[in-house]
């Protein structure tokens, strides 16, 4: 009953975001085709917005636009007209997700181990340390560290490819650029938690039964800390995959970022949309699958439970 509770839910705010993305391109003003009216008759261009119907009442266009998401139709592409909005989310989208998973793995990895550390030495200068590091991983934008990264591995030290697109070297200065802030956001979010959990009654009773530390640590510490990061998850990796856009930019990363910035500047609402849904179904989705998952990392969570 929760999971399909849960399911409604998650299909109910599609509906929404889908909806809201429809009524916010239609206030947008200006003519997606009026770049063309100089060079093109009007019958031309009525023609053109009839394949779009965009000569049809908002209603219809409404519906008509419902209709061709639940048959996972995104409709064509304004601006590269020979080419439908899916293929170009299909192109797209595997440079985008593989640098957002192996930026999500860096984050994980290393922001876990980095918070755990430093909750185990509290107010420790190890502690002082690692969170010297997440502030600085979190106060330095993306945007900043990627030409630094370009400058002295690629440039000065030429350990990696400036940019482009193609073996696993060109994933790496991307990938870490991305990572870096929420890799810091992971670490204190962890510390946070491993903090609150091995001060917990629990974990003394442990170490009253003579439990060893790493035993309590691992045992208990660990994965009682790592749940409110596991709802973090979801969200974290929608950011990443959104997040790219820049890096893409900067790294000339043949993405789903670079379409997406062009479709705002050329008006090609069918790509903003079918993008903006298609990362919106990504997270919903990943909320979902996490929410479900939380069963299994937690017993003591009741996939019954009445509460959301």
């Amino acid at each position: 009953m929760y999971i399909l509770k849960r399911f409604f839910t998650m299909i109910l705010t599609i509906w929404v975001i889908a909806t809201l993305t429809f009524v916010m391109m239609k206030f947008i003003p200006g003519d997606p085709f009026a770049s063309d009216a100089d060079v093109l008759p009007e019958e031309v261009l009525n023609n053109m917005r009839a394949k779009y119907n965009l000569d049809k009442p908002i209603a219809v266009q409404y519906v008509l636009y419902i209709k061709d998401l639940v048959s996972l139709d995104l409709g064509p592409s304004i601006q590269s007209r020979t080419r439908s909005v899916n293929d170009i989310i299909l192109s797209g989208f595997p440079p985008s997700a593989l640098l957002g998973a192996q930026a999500l793995v860096l984050a994980l990895v290393f922001g876990l181990l980095l918070g755990i550390i430093a909750a185990l030495y509290h107010n420790r200068f190890i502690d002082y340390l690692a969170m010297i590091i997440a502030i600085i991983g979190i106060s330095i934008p993306s945007f900043i560290l990627a030409p630094l990264l370009i400058k002295f591995f690629s440039v000065e030290w030429g350990l990696f490819p400036v940019a482009t697109w193609g073996t696993w070297k060109h994933t790496v200065l991307p990938s870490l650029a991305l990572a870096s802030m929420p890799l810091a956001v992971v670490a204190r979010f962890m510390r946070s938690s491993m903090i609150e959990v091995m001060n917990a009654n629990y974990i003394k009773t442990a170490d009253a039964k003579g439990l060893s530390t790493a035993g309590i640590v691992i045992k208990h510490g660990i994965r009682n800390a790592i749940l409110p990061v596991v709802s973090f998850i979801g969200p974290l990796f929608a950011s990443l995959i959104t997040g790219t856009f820049v890096i893409e930019k900067i790294f000339a990363i043949p993405g789903i970022g670079r379409y997406f910035v062009d479709s705002i500047f050329n008006r090609d609402y069918p790509v903003i949309m079918g993008t903006t849904i298609f990362f919106s179904v990504i997270l919903v989705v990943t909320l979902f699958l996490i929410d479900i998952s939380y069963r299994l990392i937690d017993p003591r969570i009741s996939l019954t439970s009445k509460e959301g």
